[in-house]
């Protein structure tokens, strides 16, 4: 474990820095804001990613009290990594530099990696209310948890039960929503997100 860097500044930000400030470390907790991953699942979602890099900043993570790991009963019989209280505390933090960094997405490069799943903190900044989404896209289907109150906020694949809403739209209307340039409620009302399902988020979507 490699001893922790810091700043020496009495000051907030400097000392959160000290944390989270190291290349990836955010990243990884985007990844477990879907709750427990696998060492092999979070490698394959954090492309440029060493094994070295990766198994030192969870543990890096772990003794800063922002992710605890655990051993799946059988038949799993795995380790998973999982965020704290404190490691989920940063989703606000995500989705703010999220929000920041639209504008510096620009058009996707050649050597740009994309996962369906990283659309969903976008998303999940435009919705209101609370309930369970699913999306689909062309890359593939995630599902979200809006207005969670603790847990999973996002996963892959359909939604672990019926969604209060289903969202049905292609990359480019997603991306176009990353990067602010539409907003949901416009991209419903100029049809390029079909809105299915009778719960208070289709409904409200639908209103929009």
């Amino acid at each position: 474990m490699s001893p922790r860097r810091s700043y020496d500044q009495y000051c907030s930000a400097a000392r959160a820095l000290d944390v989270v400030g190291d290349r990836w470390t955010l990243l990884i907790v985007r990844e477990l804001l879907a709750g427990p991953r696998r060492y092999t699942d979070l490698h394959a979602d954090l492309p440029g990613v060493s094994t070295d890099v990766l198994a030192s900043r969870l543990k890096d993570m772990e003794r800063d009290g922002l992710t605890t790991r655990r051993r799946l009963p059988p038949p799993g019989a795995a380790y998973v990594y999982e965020l704290t209280p404190r490691g989920s505390a940063l989703l606000p933090v995500l989705q703010s530099l999220g929000a920041w960094g639209e504008a510096e997405l620009g058009e996707r490069r050649p050597t740009d990696a994309v996962r369906a799943h990283w659309f969903a903190l976008p998303l999940l900044r435009a919705l209101e209310g609370a309930g369970l989404v699913e999306v689909r896209l062309d890359e593939g289907r995630f599902h979200l948890h809006v207005g969670a109150g603790g847990g999973a906020v996002y996963g892959d694949g359909p939604a672990p039960g019926e969604p209060d809403a289903l969202l049905s739209l292609d990359t480019t209307t997603c991306t176009a929503i990353s990067r602010g340039e539409l907003t949901l409620a416009d991209a419903v009302r100029a049809g390029r997100v079909e809105v299915t399902g009778e719960g208070t988020l289709a409904k409200a979507l639908r209103e929009t």
